[in-house]
């Protein structure tokens, strides 16, 4: 919950351009997404519903990030548009699961993680270097970002495919 009530905070700082505070509520949300997983892996508080929220706190999170950063030229529009185009088709295949086949029960992938975790670092290198923290390399992180969106949304895409494949010639 944490990262969903920190969304409209950030988004504010973005959109003034508050780099410093930003980067720090970013990092907040970054570090308790990572705690979060660790703590629920380590020990056992996994739920449907957890993990249901995990994803749509990444979603929300991300996709405003990368939509503002965007908007306000200091990413690639076309970055933001592959990280939001993965994230519309996996919510518009959840919604078609839920709607045709039924309860949804979320297993990310590690590829999907790696995704996740990907665009987190990118954001936090991208604000600071707006705070003029000197990041000459930042250009290196856009390729990998863009790389694992597009696989991590294959990846989504083939897997659940093939389990409502399964699901709809076995019942």
């Amino acid at each position: 919950m944490l990262r969903v009530v920190l969304v409209a905070p950030i988004c504010w700082l973005l959109m003034h351009r508050q780099w410093p505070s930003a980067l720090a509520l970013v990092a907040v949300a970054g570090v308790s997404d990572g705690v979060d997983g660790f703590l629920a892996r380590r020990y056992g508080w996994q739920s449907r519903w957890g993990g249901i929220l995990d994803a749509t706190a990444d979603k929300l999170l991300l996709v405003c990030c990368f939509v503002i950063l965007a908007w306000l030229s200091e990413i690639p529009m076309w970055l933001a548009v592959i990280v939001c185009g993965r994230d519309a088709v996996i919510t518009l295949g959840a919604l078609l699961w839920r709607l045709l086949i039924g309860r949804i029960d979320p297993h990310p992938s590690l590829l999907s993680k790696a995704c996740t975790l990907m665009q987190i670092v990118y954001l936090l290198a991208v604000l600071l270097t707006l705070i003029h923290w000197p990041m000459p390399a930042i250009s290196l992180f856009v390729w990998p970002v863009a790389v694992l969106c597009v696989l991590s949304g294959l990846d989504y895409v083939i897997r659940w495919s093939q389990r409502a494949w399964r699901f709809r010639h076995t019942a």
